[in-house]
């Protein structure tokens, strides 16, 4: 008979919550897919106090994860507290020392120390698992670590932040502008405690950032994502986008191109009729790409104690049956520096403006586009006030380095009013 797996949670809230009702509700199924049984031994979180409707009685508690970390009956350590340091870290880095596997769904700490963790573990023969951490319940990191290994993977994208997706979609369906529904948000408790992990794409980011090191072999480079929030995406936008056949979400892009590693989390505008475009709600989706396999899309819940526990408990599952996987899909060792790409792959752009109602304005704009070999691809002019016109143009492949330097010479025309929009188009 195999002995059990011991598991020691750090963190009890939503998602440590989720995995103890998991273990206590699943018990025989999960001995049963796993080989052997999985029972936990000692928990810790912040308050011991606190009302957390999950009877903790048969566990050994600790007020120090460190210390949890570190108990000679706890063979698997979860971290589920966040953070990219402090406790989580100071834990987690114990619990390798210590000689223990780790399951984690802080994608902020792997990040900005996934590396050094990762060869910290591979070099005692441990492994770290993050499946939670990234697409809650959507098994991406298994389907680009396993499912896909044999493919080189050509482009990695996806809305992988509910509540951004929400937001957006809500400001269309119930034609409210952003501040509105932000608060509506936070009202709902969406938001995290500091609302730009969230809107600012940071969150999201740190999502993107792993699913790169896995896809192309490279140490994590967080800090070359370009991150752009969606504070700025007016109920205008999602009503002119959605005039031209598009949909504008929070997509994250990464891929390898001649230039370097790219890596994008910004606003995009994506057809309207693709499955990136039809996303609703807080729901997350990732598209993987492969030389062989073509396109992949994986669809699901993002976020909440269930999905998470479940990704969290995956990871559980294979750790007791004896897989083994380097961390990020390959030895730590082995992993690229990767090089930033100092440019964006050409793309089409939305661009919204204001013009003066006066005769020739477009003409100005449109040679200014043309200055920096922008070609306009199609062009839509709303009704106007008295002293201003509203006009869309969707132009052909440029660079976002030509669009930038266009859109910084168009007040000079004298035709401009405000600030112009300028929104990228992915191919989906």
């Amino acid at each position: 008979m195999s002995q059990p797996l011991k598991l020691g949670i750090a963190g009890l809230g939503t998602v440590g919550r989720g995995v103890v009702k998991i273990v206590q509700k699943h018990a025989d199924l999960l001995e049963k897919r796993a080989g052997r049984r999985i029972v936990i031994s000692a928990v810790s979180a912040r308050s011991r106090a606190k009302n957390r409707d999950l009877d903790l009685s048969a566990y050994a508690w600790e007020d120090d994860p460190v210390a949890l970390a570190r108990r000679k009956d706890v063979d698997l350590f979860i971290e589920v507290m966040g953070g990219s340091e402090g406790p989580a870290k100071d834990a987690t880095e114990a619990a390798i020392a210590a000689g223990k596997d780790v399951v984690s769904a802080n994608k902020a700490l792997l990040a900005h120390h996934g590396q050094a963790l990762a060869e910290a573990a591979e070099a005692k023969g441990h492994v770290i698992r993050f499946e939670a951490a990234v697409a809650g319940g959507i098994p991406v990191i298994k389907a680009l670590t396993e499912g896909l290994a044999g493919n080189e993977i050509r482009r990695v994208m996806g809305v992988m932040n509910g509540t951004c997706n929400y937001i957006l979609t809500r400001m269309e369906s119930a034609g409210l502008p952003y501040e509105t529904v932000f608060e509506e948000a936070r009202q709902l408790g969406y938001l995290e405690a500091d609302p730009n992990l969230d809107v600012g794409g940071i969150d999201a980011g740190h999502k993107l950032s792993l699913l790169a090191a896995i896809a192309f072999g490279t140490k994590v480079s967080f800090d070359a994502v370009e991150l752009e929030g969606i504070g700025r995406i007016s109920i205008d936008d999602i009503r002119r986008a959605a005039d031209m056949g598009y949909k504008i979400k929070l997509l994250g892009v990464a891929q390898m191109t001649g230039r370097g590693l790219e890596q994008r989390m910004t606003p995009c505008l994506v057809p309207a009729d693709s499955p990136l475009g039809q996303l609703q709600g807080g729901t997350n989706m990732v598209v993987l790409e492969g030389d062989s396999v073509g396109q992949i899309v994986l669809r699901g819940a993002g976020a909440g104690e269930g999905p998470t526990a479940s990704a969290i408990l995956a990871d559980v599952i294979d750790i007791a049956r004896g897989t083994r996987l380097s961390t990020f899909g390959q030895p730590a060792a082995t992993l690229a520096e990767p090089v930033a790409a100092k440019a964006t792959a050409p793309a089409p752009y939305y661009l919204r403006m204001a013009l003066t109602d006066k005769p020739g304005a477009l003409a100005k704009v449109a040679t200014v586009l043309g200055d920096e070999g922008i070609s306009i691809d199609r062009m839509r002019q709303y009704g106007h006030a008295d002293s201003d016109a509203p006009v869309l143009i969707v132009t052909h492949k440029t660079t976002r380095d030509a669009v930038n330097h266009a859109l910084s010479r168009l007040p000079a025309t004298g035709v401009v009013l405000g600030e112009p929009v300028a929104i990228r188009i992915e191919s989906v």
